[in-house]
């Protein structure tokens, strides 16, 4: 049998061969003659040649995601929601993995000029001079989700971690606990500085002193669980009754709070009896884990979408002005806090 072509899909809607490519390139068209050639496009089974329409229209109809671990479920989560943008517009979308290095988000950014993608979406873990100067001089439009000086002059998406801290000591000083201590990743990091910060002020807002803080090897399960003995205090069964025990730990991310009630667990404290635990991301795994996590939601599905969005809206038009938006958080009360 033979493939269906171009032509046969003009002839089973009974339109023109360039209404068909119209119609396929997203470009203006009556409804009814959208209709006729999505319904053809449908019963014969046509896909476009995506070589043959990259050549035309001198496009790739690819666009690249740049993360810093494919494994963090909050980049799953941007992902997916990034991936029904550009798909609906026509795009394939190629992930890829930067890691914790600076150094590697530059040679991805700066490897963007072999014309293999047409756009550029990055969540970068750590930015530098050279990152921000790299993303400046980019040959293709570049959109970062996460923060970068305005002198990068892009398009950026970035939650609202001093915000998304504030709920969660709000919420905790609600429920009578006062010593709580912050689990934080590498403060040289873009979401380790923003979230440190964000803890110092909202502790402030209520007068209160954090009772300890930890900064673990990076943002994952493990290292969350190696960090815990430090930042608790607590090794043994005298320790436990010290009245400077936290009574509440804030996690950077979910991950490290899981990995933390692991490890209390493994030292005979309660949560939420003893230690009350508050993660942020509000990953799929705040539901999984038990007991169930309180975590703050910094709308990574709602960042990988206007994230997608503002690229695609700059490969239309790259003279626009740039945007930073801020997406606003939220707090997702679960069995983790009193």
């Amino acid at each position: 049998m033979s493939r269906p072509t171009i032509a046969g899909v003009a002839r089973a809607a009974g339109v023109s061969v360039a209404s068909v490519s119209r119609v396929l390139n997203g470009l203006p068209a009556t409804e009814e003659m959208v209709e006729r050639v999505q319904r053809a496009v449908q019963e014969l089974g046509y896909v476009p040649d995506a070589r043959a329409r990259s050549l035309k229209v001198g496009r790739t109809f690819q666009l690249t995601l740049a993360v810093a671990d494919v494994g963090n479920p909050v980049y799953v989560t941007m992902m997916r929601a990034v991936e029904e943008v550009v798909s609906a517009a026509g795009y394939r979308l190629v992930v890829t993995t930067t890691g914790p290095d600076v150094v590697d988000e530059v040679a991805l950014v700066r490897g963007m000029a072999r014309g293999y993608a047409d756009g550029l979406l990055i969540s970068p873990i750590r930015v530098d001079e050279d990152l921000v100067k790299s993303i400046r001089e980019c040959e293709v439009p570049v959109v970062v989700a996460g923060n970068v000086p305005a002198k990068a002059g892009v398009d950026t998406v970035r939650a609202n971690s001093p915000k998304g801290m504030l709920l969660a000591v709000d919420h905790l000083v609600a429920k009578g606990r006062t010593r709580i201590a912050f689990l934080n990743g590498p403060a040289d990091t873009v979401p380790g500085a923003a979230r440190s910060k964000g803890f110092t002020e909202a502790l402030k807002a209520h007068d209160l002193e954090p009772t300890a803080a930890a900064e673990a090897t990076d943002f994952t399960f493990t290292a969350g669980r190696v960090a815990a003995p430090g930042l608790l205090g607590v090794g043994d069964e005298k320790a436990r009754a010290d009245a400077h025990l936290p009574d509440a730990v804030i996690c950077a991310n979910d991950l490290l709070a899981v990995g933390l009630m692991h490890e209390l667990a493994a030292l005979g404290l309660r949560v939420p009896d003893d230690v009350a635990v508050v993660g942020m991301d509000d990953s799929e795994l705040a539901e999984q884990c038990f007991p169930t996590l309180t975590s703050v939601n910094l709308g990574s599905a709602e960042r990988g979408r206007r994230a997608a969005e503002l690229l695609l809206a700059r490969i239309e038009d790259n003279d626009r002005t740039p945007r930073r938006i801020v997406v606003q958080p939220s707090l997702s009360i679960r069995r983790s806090t009193p």
